[in-house]
C-alpha cells in the first residue's frame, strides 16, 4: 500500500482476456465520491482484471483497502438484495466482502451513471489447479454459508431457473451439430421430469467458481461475486461448485476431489438420502446452465466496449460426461 507523501495513482490493469463491459472511473472522479464516505484520503485506483458482468476497481486509501465494483447490468432496485445478503453472511462469520456504508448509511450508491458500492477487500487469491485439501475448505464455507443464509428473510428466485434454460435452449439450437442437438433436447425431456422441489433449500451463491473463491493457503481467505445468489436447492449450489472445483480437463470428475468436497460440506450440514439420489441429475442440470450461458454469450455478445465469451465446450464435456455416467456419479458421494 502506497504511504503518506507518495503521489496518488491510477493503474488500468488490462485483462489478458478482457472483459465484457468495463467503465472507466478516473482518480478524480474516485476522490469525489469518496467524499462520502469515513475511508479517508484515496492513494491509489487500480482496475481489476477479473469478471465478466461488472467493473471492479480495488480503491486504497488512508484506511484501508476495498473493492469498488460498478453494476453494469443490475438495477439499483435489484441490488439491496445482494448488498443485504452479504452484510448478514459478513456479521455471521462466512468470509466475504462486507458492503461499506457512507455518511448518509448507505451502502449502494452511484457512479459514473452506474449502480456503485464499496465493500472489504479479502485476502487470497484463486487458484487453478485445487488440491483436495482446497476442495474440503471450500466444501465445509460452502456449507456454513448455506446454515447462515436460513436466517436471512429475503427471497429471490432463480433468474436462471428451468423456464430461462428452455428459453435460451431455443436461441441457441440452431447454432448446434447434430450430435449436440441431440444431447440438448435428451436434457430438456430430462428436466422435465426431474424434480427438486423436496430437496433441502435456501440462500445459494450459484457461481462458486475457483475465479470466485480467494484462497489463502489451504484456507479460504474470501467468497465472492455473490451477484447470481438466490433461493433454490442447496444440492444446486454443490453441484455447480463440484462441476468447476473437482473436474478433470476431459470433464470427468476426479473421485478424490469431490469426496474432500463432500465429506467436509457434509460434516457441517450432513446431507440427505433424497440428496443422495438426486445428486447425478443435479450434477447435470448444473452443467445445463452454464453450457448454455456459455452458448448465449458466444452467440449473442452483450454490446459493451469489450468482449469476452468462455469456451462452451468446457460445460459441453462436464455434461456429456454426467449423462454418461449416472451410477458412477451416485458413488461419488459422502463417506
Amino acid at each position: 500500500m502506497p504511504g503518506k507523501g507518495i503521489s496518488p495513482s491510477i493503474t488500468l490493469a488490462f485483462p489478458k482476456f478482457p472483459m465484457s463491459v468495463f467503465t472507466t472511473v478516473s482518480f478524480e472522479q474516485m476522490q469525489q465520491w469518496l467524499k462520502g464516505y469515513a475511508l479517508g484520503e484515496l492513494l491509489d485506483l487500480q482496475g481489476i482484471a477479473s469478471g465478466i458482468t461488472n467493473t471492479n476497481y480495488f480503491v486504497t486509501t488512508s484506511k484501508g483497502r476495498y473493492v469498488l465494483t460498478l453494476f453494469e447490468e443490475h438495477g439499483a432496485d435489484e441490488l439491496p438484495y445482494f448488498i443485504d445478503l452479504m452484510t448478514h453472511l459478513a456479521e455471521r462469520g462466512i468470509p466475504c466482502p462486507h458492503p461499506v456504508k457512507n455518511h448518509a448509511g448507505n451502502a449502494l450508491g452511484e457512479l459514473n451513471g452506474k449502480p456503485a458500492a464499496l465493500v472489504s477487500c479479502l485476502a487470497g487469491k484463486s487458484i487453478e489447479q485445487p488440491l483436495p485439501e482446497h476442495c474440503a475448505a471450500i466444501g465445509a464455507v460452502l456449507a456454513r454459508m448455506h446454515i447462515a443464509g436460513t436466517s436471512f428473510q429475503a427471497e429471490v428466485r432463480n433468474l436462471r431457473c428451468s423456464g430461462w434454460r428452455v428459453a435460451t435452449a431455443a436461441k441457441v439450437a440452431p447454432f448446434l451439430d447434430a450430435d449436440n442437438h441431440q444431447m440438448l433436447q435428451a436434457q430438456l425431456a430430462f428436466e422435465q421430469e426431474f424434480d427438486t422441489a423436496h430437496l433441502p433449500a435456501g440462500v445459494i451463491h450459484a457461481d462458486l467458481f475457483r475465479d470466485n473463491v480467494l484462497m489463502s493457503g489451504d484456507e479460504v481467505g474470501g467468497v465472492i461475486d455473490f451477484y447470481y445468489a438466490c433461493h433454490d436447492a442447496l444440492l444446486y449450489d454443490i453441484a455447480i461448485t463440484v462441476n468447476d472445483w473437482c473436474v478433470n480437463t476431459d470433464g470427468t470428475l476426479e473421485a478424490a476431489r469431490v469426496s474432500a468436497l463432500l465429506n467436509a460440506y457434509h460434516a457441517v450440514r450432513p446431507l440427505t438420502e433424497a440428496e443422495h439420489q438426486a445428486w447425478p441429475g443435479m450434477l447435470r442440470v448444473a452443467a445445463m446452465r452454464f453450457w448454455l450461458s456459455r452458448l448465449n454469450d458466444l452467440h449473442f455478445p452483450q454490446a459493451g466496449e469489450l468482449t469476452h465469451a468462455k469456451d462452451p465446450q468446457y460445460f459441453e464435456r462436464i455434461l456429456r460426461n454426467s449423462i454418461a455416467g449416472r451410477e458412477q456419479l451416485l458413488t461419488l458421494w459422502v463417506g
